[in-house]
Order: C-alpha cells, then structure tokens, then sequence
C-alpha cells in the first residue's frame, strides 16, 4: 500500500492526513512527543509491534491500513546481511581540543563494542555549520586509533562544495586499503563497493567521511557487518539511513566555551579579562568555529584587549563580519548551506530569525508565510534536515543566535519591498489574538473560545491555553511591547483584558508589572476610563502580590478608583477598593483594610452588583481577624460559603473555585487564632487540595506553611515535616516568605528532634 517508502515517511503522511500535530497524536497514542518526531525524522530504529499499533489506534487507521503500516515497519528492520563500505589520509591531531567530553565517550563505548558484537559500528556526527563536527571525529579518531590495527582513514567528501563521487570516493578508500590498480580495473562500481564491504568486514578499521553532502552519497561507502567503526560527519543527519547510530552537536556550554578560548588565548591573559572572555563565548553563541575566529583575532591583535572586541561582536549588525581571521569566516559556513536550499526553505529560514522568543513551533512558521501548520512543518524539517534549524526533545524548534543574525541579513538584502514588516505584522497579530483567546478561558464571560474560531494551536481546554501562554510567553511579550511601541493601542489593551484571572495562576512570571503598565498607558492614550481603571487595578494586583510593592500597589488602586468612577463602573470601582484593601493589608494596616474592604461590600450591595462581593466580604473578615474579632471574622467567612453554594449564585467557575479557596485559607487561619488547630489543620488541607487543583502554586505554598504549622501545634510533626519540604520543593514558585518561614520551622523541628549534650 505504502511501496518503499521509509517508515518514517509513512508515518508523517499518515499524521498529516488526518491534521494531528505531533502533541496530539502523542496525547491518542500514548507514545510520546520526542519518540513520534526521531521516528519520521528517522533519528531512531523502526519501533517495536506494540508501537506501531498504539499509532495505528491514535491516527484512526482501518484494519487495512493498520496491516500496511506493520508491514511497512517490519521492512523497515534492518536484516542481518549488509549493504555499504568505508575512508583515506590519517587523522591529523586537535592540540586544543576542548570539551565534548559525553561525545567522546559515546564513540569510546561505540569503538569498544564492535570487535566484543562482531558487528560494524557506523555513527552519524550532524550539526549546525560550525559547531565542530569535524574537530570532534578527529578527536575521536586520535584518540581511538590504535585499536584500529588495520588503518584508520579521514575522506573529505565536500559535501556543501563540490561533492565527491561517490565512485571516486570508492577508488580512494580501497587505494588506501592497499588496492591494486590492476584489480579495481577489474571491478564496476558495484563490484568495488562489495570489495570494501568485504575489506571492512574481514579487518578492523576506523573510518571517517568527513562532509557527508547526503545518504546516496555514502550510502555505498558503509559496512554491513565486520569489527571496524565508521564516523560520518554532516550538515544533515541523513535521516534515510538505517542501522546506524546518531550524535547530535550543537553549541558548546558556556564553561566549554570559555574554556576552548582560554586555551587559545593564554591563560593569563584569559584570566585578566575573565568577564570579557566570557561574553565573547555568549556573543559567539558558544558555536567552536566562532568561538576559533574570535580567539585567533585577538592571538593576531595582541595590542587589543578582549574587552575591545566584545564591544565590536555587541553591535549585531556588524557581528558575523566581525568573526573573520583571515579566510575563515563564520559568515561562509552558513552561506555554503544556505545556497542549497530550496527557495521556499531559504524564505522560511528568512523570516524565522523574526521570532522573538528562543524557540518556536511550526505554528510560528505558518504565522510567519501565511501557510498552514503542516505546510510550514514539511519546510522547517528542510531546515532541520539542512542543519539551519534545530528540533528539540519537546517537539520545538531552535535557531542558533548567529544563523538567527545571518538570516536577518539576509532577509533585509533579498526580501521583496515590504515582505519583512508583512510577516512581522502576520507574527504579531497571530501572537496577540491567539494570547487573547487563551487567556479568555479563564474570564468568567468567554470560557472556551467560539466555534468558529480557527487558530493555529489547539486551544481546546483550559490546561492547553495556560500551556500556550506559559511557553510562548516570551514571544507574545515580545510581541505586545513591539504593538505598543507602534502605538496599536487598542491590540494592547484588549490582549491584556484578556489575562486578569490568568494571571493569578502564574504569579511569579516577572513580567505581570510592564504588562498592565503598557496596557494602562495604551488605554490612556485612548482615553478609555474603563480600560484605565481596568488595567490601573491590574497593575495594583501585580504591584502588590508580585513584587511586594506595597505603597505603589495602593497608588494605583486609587488611581483606578479615580478613573471607574468616570467610566461609572460599579465592578471597577469595587475592585480598586478590593485591591487597596490588599495591599493595605501586606502593610498591616487593620484599619485601612477594614474601611476599604466595607466600602466595597456596600458598593456592591447598594448596586446590586455581586461578582467580586465575595472577594470584599472575605477581606472584611481578615481585618476582623487582624483587630483580634476572630467570632466577627468567623462570621464574614461563612457568609462566603454560603453565597457561593446558593444556586442562583453570579459567582461561579474557576472565578468561583478561586474565592473558595482564599476563604477556605481565612478559615483555618480563624481557627488557629482561636486555638482550634484540628479544625485548622483540616481548613489549611482543604485549601491546599482546592489551590493544587486549581494550579495556584503560590497560595498552595503558604497553605502547605500554614497547615505544617497547625500540625506542629498538634504535635504531628512526621506530617509537619512532610509539608514544609513540599514547600521548599516547590522551588522558584513559592513566595520567599514561605521559603524562608518553611526553612525556620524545618530547623526547629531538628533541634527538638536532636540528643541533648
């Protein structure tokens, strides 16, 4: 049904056909993300039965097709006769080799296991141009070389210029075998690849094609079977060859980077500018052959300071043609992959150094040409398959930070008049509407979005929309400040309305506050007082619950309040009390937060407006509590609970769960004042149940405080133990309060629990 296509081109096709991203069919299948993409990349073997069927089930396929797929995949196995042959020149050292230590270990491991299987060992080193592919197979050469008795081979097979035949490749690895003129004269083509498979197969040798253009190139060239260890170095990872190994190499990590420099450089003068050397390794985006250039500039300019040059690599436009020494330039790697791509890749290419954040999804792609996210797929696995575009574990996509700039420039020299603004625009509209969407999820008057809407994510639960939002946040940051700089003052405020209740489930982002700041600006230029009020108040929250700006947060309030009372919104002006009673509140002020919390209450009442009444009523009592009123306090709390459960009630949904929770919170905290910690305890527990379904991790934080305290008062300290490591395993997301007082706590439990001296 299938003929002989790949299994992994099968697969995709079959995927495509039936519109499911790569999520989604792992969400059907139960195969994961990472293992759908290496199979249709062709990065890892065909899968086992089990597999195979669990695919056919998520795509939907007919008994028929089913069959065809598992045939496909059994023909895909590799058998145990072999098909290919191997190298000429010995590998010549890396004195300043550095790093690529898991790497090199790999091919150790690899060098080690073919004489112990009997077994051919072929791996494939694919990466970027420049990240150091051909240094590290020399390394690896080097270093293994003598457990190769029967010669170890380097042929440079130009793949990006000027390929070699494959036939003449052939004539030099069987020369440098020992071949005689007389008997290759003898042998077609075929007949010399079945003679070097045999070589290859009876001794043991390390060969090394060095440049690989594609898979027919050196298709030929490999052993089927045999004790000797080939390693094919290429821009692509030749994905339509089985039966070998692959190793990935992007950039190096930072310490690698620096380290590499230093080297090159001398370590004392490294060590004088040691700040220096270390942005020059970020500015060259840790990529070795950027990382060499620039360490032979300076070893050439011995006058200049390292310092000098970082401020030369600081100015992107110039940076690629600073990262010449001689005639290497950085610039001419990529340009020689650049050149053999097809148009609509070269364009995609283009307009991706557009995005803002540090990676993307085909999506972005789609955004960017006006195509659809399957289109836009097939033309960036181009890219990946080129090695211009890197595919993550999680199904992302990665441009190395100098392609990213070599592209711009190259969009800005060969794009079409206007085409770099369009996509720009397509990007940033795309972003925005979608960020809009996802956000409306959570606002109690939208929910799920409407079903004509059509996007280029699915955004078919609340958990999808937070995911979106939470892994594009950068990007649709990015893209709300670029729409505010070009004064799209509608977009910008309308995208942030969208986020008041998400916000509360992602409070330390670190952003909320420029967020709301722009949008309160945007709404100002439109003189919109509700927008004002809206996103002043929003500003308050972030202010208050974010950065712990107390006394701005209550500016703001009343700056809010200001403005909903020239737009006459009842819910604004509620709000903005609400808010100031808040930050009151942080400050300590009973006072303040007891006048402002009754002052909204009675607002609402007086207008009969309900939605954030809970919210006021529920502050009304923390300022009881704070005046010691705790019955008084008990009270107000329980008026909550009994609006939210009427059945009539306006409050309802996530809006509904969250007033719950932070009352559920004021009722063990009344509990513990009265000395009732039981009650308390099961008040904190319910709280933190309520604030983990919900996803609110930093009230879950100091609810789990809160409860470990009460345990402690109970004298169940193994559960109080239990609770405040949660705390601390929750790591970047928890208030350091909660941090801190978890932390305090933890050591006074080991000190009662330690001998006496």
């Amino acid at each position: 049904m299938y003929g002989k296509k790949s299994f992994g081109t099968v697969l995709r096709g079959l995927r495509q056909r039936g519109r499911l991203t790569m999520e989604e069919l792992a969400e059907a299948s139960g195969v994961s993300v990472r293992a759908i993409g290496d199979m249709e990349r062709g990065r890892s073997l065909v899968p086992q039965r089990r597999t195979v069927v669990a695919l056919a089930e998520g795509l939907g396929l007919a008994d028929d097709e089913r069959e065809a797929l598992l045939t496909t995949a059994r023909a895909a196995r590799p058998t145990p006769a072999g098909e290919v042959a191997g190298t000429v020149v010995p590998p010549r050292l890396v004195g300043d080799f550095t790093g690529r230590e898991p790497e090199l270990a790999l091919l150790r491991v690899a060098a080690e296991r073919a004489p112990a299987d009997g077994e051919a060992s072929v791996w494939v080193v694919s990466g970027p141009p420049g990240c150091g592919k051909t240094t590290l197979a020399l390394k690896a050469a080097a270093d293994l070389e003598e457990g190769f008795p029967d010669g170890c081979f380097v042929l440079d097979l130009h793949g990006v210029d000027g390929p070699v035949d494959t036939g003449e490749a052939l004539l030099k690895l069987l020369k440098g075998l020992g071949v005689s003129d007389r008997r290759l004269a003898q042998e077609d083509q075929e007949g010399r690849a079945g003679l070097l498979r045999a070589l290859l197969g009876d001794r043991r040798c390390l060969v090394m094609l060095d440049n690989a253009r594609d898979e027919g190139q050196v298709r030929a060239l490999l052993p089927g079977g045999g004790r000797s260890l080939v390693l094919v170095t290429s821009r692509r990872p030749l994905t339509g060859l089985e039966d070998v190994d692959r190793l990935a190499l992007s950039e190096m990590a930072q310490e690698e980077a620096v380290d590499l420099l230093r080297r090159i450089l001398g370590a004392e003068r490294a060590d004088a500018e040691a700040e220096a050397v270390a942005r020059v390794a970020e500015l060259c985006g840790r990529l070795p052959l950027a990382l060499r250039v620039a360490a032979n500039w300076l070893t050439v300019r011995s006058g200049w300071t390292v310092d000098h040059l970082v401020r030369r690599l600081a100015d992107e436009e110039r940076r690629l043609g600073a990262l010449a020494a001689g005639d290497v330039r950085v610039e001419a790697a990529f340009e020689l992959s650049y050149r053999q791509l097809t148009g609509q890749a070269a364009r995609m290419l283009r307009l991706l150094s557009l995005v803002p954040g540090p990676d993307m999804t085909a999506a972005y792609g789609a955004a960017l040409t006006a195509t659809d996210v399957f289109e836009a797929e097939d033309v960036m696995e181009e890219l990946v398959e080129a090695g211009l575009l890197q595919a993550t574990f999680t199904g992302r996509y990665q441009v190395h930070d100098l392609l990213r700039l070599f592209a711009r420039a190259r969009l800005s020299r060969e794009g079409g008049p206007g085409e770099r603004e369009a996509a720009d625009d397509r990007l940033r509209t795309w972003l925005l509407e979608t960020a809009v969407v996802a956000g409306r999820w959570y606002k109690p008057e939208y929910g799920a979005p409407p079903s004509s809407w059509r996007g280029l994510v699915p955004l078919e639960s609340a958990e999808q929309a937070r995911a979106w939002l939470q892994n594009e946040a950068l990007s649709w940051l990015a893209a709300l400040r670029s729409a505010a700089g070009k004064g799209e003052y509608t977009q910008v405020t309308e995208t942030v309305h969208a986020m008041d209740w998400f916000c509360d489930l992602w409070v330390h982002w670190g952003h909320w506050a420029e967020v709301f700041s722009l949008a309160a600006e945007a709404a100002d230029a439109l003189d919109d007082p509700y927008m004002r009020a809206f996103h002043l108040n929003c500003l308050s929250w972030a202010l208050c619950v974010c950065e712990q700006r107390h006394g701005e947060a209550v500016e703001r309030a009343d700056e809010g309040l200001e403005h909903a009372r020239r737009a006459q919104d009842v819910h604004q002006q509620a709000s903005a009390l609400i808010l100031a009673a808040g930050a009151y509140w942080e400050l300590g002020d009973a006072r303040m937060v007891a006048e402002r919390a009754l002052a909204a209450v009675n607002l609402s009442e007086d207008a009969a407006y309900y939605e954030v009444w809970p919210q006021a009523v529920r502050l009304y009592g923390n300022s009881l509590r704070m005046l010691g009123r705790a019955d008084e306090a008990l009270t107000q709390y329980q008026r909550v609970f009994a609006f939210l459960d009427a059945p009539d009630s306006p409050v309802s949904g996530h809006v509904a769960d969250i007033f719950r929770t932070h009352t559920t919170q004021g009722l063990g905290h009344v509990y513990a004042d009265l000395g009732r910690w039981r009650e308390a305890a099961d008040h904190f527990r319910d709280a933190q149940a309520q604030s983990s379904r919900i996803g609110i991790v930093h009230r879950e934080a100091g609810q789990l405080r809160h409860l470990g305290e009460a345990l402690i008062e109970l004298g169940e300290t193994e559960e109080a133990r239990y609770c405040l490591h949660q705390v601390l395993a929750l790591g970047d997301a928890v208030d350091d309060r909660d941090l801190k007082a978890a932390r305090n706590l933890l050591d006074m439990l080991a000190e009662r629990a330690a001998p006496a001296a």
